[in-house]
């Protein structure tokens, strides 16, 4: 899969995100589209993927689901450790 098929959810509102998942499943080669996120963005991954599917693109499933976690390296040259989601949304 390419990157141009995978949604990094931030810190924007849920409908950029929700446009930017349906402009990538109307490409005419597209199969499916991963939207990630980390932290207190993964509500809103979510968020994104159930309006999606509901409101969108009825014929859109849920393919896969995976949390894990990653450790970052702050400024300070501390680590952390970060929730991260990736929802599979596949035609």
């Amino acid at each position: 899969m390419s990157d141009e098929n995978v949604v990094f959810v931030g810190s924007k509102p849920v409908m950029n995100y929700v446009l930017a998942v349906v402009t990538q499943l109307n490409k005419k080669d597209t199969e499916n589209v991963v939207v990630k996120a980390r932290g207190r963005a993964i509500s809103r991954a979510v968020d994104v993927a159930e309006i999606v599917r509901n409101k969108f693109v009825q014929d859109v499933k849920v393919h896969k689901i995976t949390t894990s976690t990653e450790t970052i390296t702050r400024d300070d040259n501390s680590s952390a450790n970060v929730s991260a989601i990736e929802i599979t949304l596949a035609k």
